[in-house]
């Protein structure tokens, strides 16, 4: 799911590759600094759709950018001309909402029976992110087991004595990549599993969803969320061209909620040879892909974390009202997606 380092040279030459090289972060060298101070590299954002510009504008003027569109039923719902079954909903998600998943994508939704990026190295990991909040250690107790236990118990002394694997719960959130929520999805075998343990949706996220989806649903259908897939990103992280292909009915959309930090998101055609349309994602957006559009590759080449690009502002404020200041720390650098899919 995340993009690898290793991409051939005949890559290199579609145009999605292209656009995902001209966003991604590169490092360059600044000379006034005696040690090479790393800076990132300037790229032109000139041509990046950016729709809460867009949003503001039309309700000022009346007028949109060529190629993009309202919806029929909703002003506020934005289209690309090119693109039908795709949907930006700006400012979606409340300031309110907003939090809620930001903390919900960290405590509850890692939790087992979901499954992460972290189970097959080990297994199921409990209270992740309480544990990293608390400084404690993942202590490998045999092949098959590993416990947490605080920094500077006799066990962790013990397993380093016996040359026995440890890891920061710190270091394991940084590194949580992907959970999975209702309908586990195996990514081994590319395909949900039935016969995973899973616990359902949250009923609140369910209906934020439904509500979103119901200007692409076909008529006189209610979306039914069954499984959900959420990422997390860090500084550096991207998400590589792709299609999501796996549930059973494409006229039924994705919904994809963004929260944290600003991305740049790639929507391009059928084939990766279609140059894609760069748009940036923010926290609270919505976009939904139905229909010809659950055919199109798209990914995410950049997320941005410095405090002039990142607008989370009014996040950082709010976030430490609660459990301290640890979920504004995470969320300062970190870009979480939450997309919900009708599987059946």
């Amino acid at each position: 799911m995340y993009e690898s380092a290793n991409v051939s040279d005949d890559a290199d030459r579609t145009a999605f590759r292209r656009a995902e090289k001209k966003y991604k972060l590169y490092y360059e060298q600044d000379s006034k600094f005696s040690r090479k101070k790393k800076l990132p590299k300037p790229v032109d954002l000139s041509s990046v759709l950016d729709f809460n510009s867009i949003s503001q504008d039309f309700n000022k003027t009346g007028v949109l950018p060529d190629g993009i569109r309202v919806a029929e039923s909703d002003s506020s719902v934005f289209c690309i001309e090119n693109r039908p079954g795709f949907y930006f909903i700006p400012n979606a998600l409340s300031l309110e909402e907003q939090c809620k998943w930001i903390k919900e994508s960290l405590t509850s939704f890692p939790q087992p029976p979901n499954r992460t990026n972290h189970n097959a190295i080990y297994g199921p990991v409990a209270d992740l992110f309480d544990s990293a909040k608390t400084n404690k250690v993942l202590v490998q107790e045999d092949t098959k087991r590993w416990k947490f236990y605080d920094d500077g118990e006799e066990a962790i002394v013990d397993a380093k004595q016996r040359s026995c694997k440890s890891v920061p719960a710190s270091v394991l959130l940084r590194k949580l990549r992907w959970s999975t929520l209702g309908l586990q999805f195996d990514w081994s075998k590319r395909n949900y599993d039935v016969s995973l343990p899973h616990n359902n949706i949250p009923d609140a996220l369910c209906q934020l969803a439904k509500r979103h989806a119901a200007i692409a649903m076909p008529v006189g259908e209610e979306f039914r969320p069954e499984g959900a897939i959420v990422n997390y990103f860090g500084l550096g992280d991207t998400l590589g061209g792709h299609l999501d292909d796996m549930e059973a009915d494409w006229s039924k959309p994705i919904v994809s909620m963004s929260l944290g930090c600003k991305a740049i998101f790639l929507l391009g055609g059928k084939s990766k040879e279609d140059p894609p349309h760069a748009m940036y994602l923010r926290s609270g957006d919505v976009v939904l892909m139905a229909g010809e559009a659950r055919e199109c590759f798209h990914g995410v080449p950049r997320i941005f974390i410095d405090e002039e690009n990142a607008d989370i502002g009014a996040l950082e404020s709010e976030l430490p009202h609660e459990r301290g200041h640890f979920f504004a720390e995470y969320i300062k650098t970190s870009r979480i997606n939450i997309n919900i899919r009708q599987v059946f």
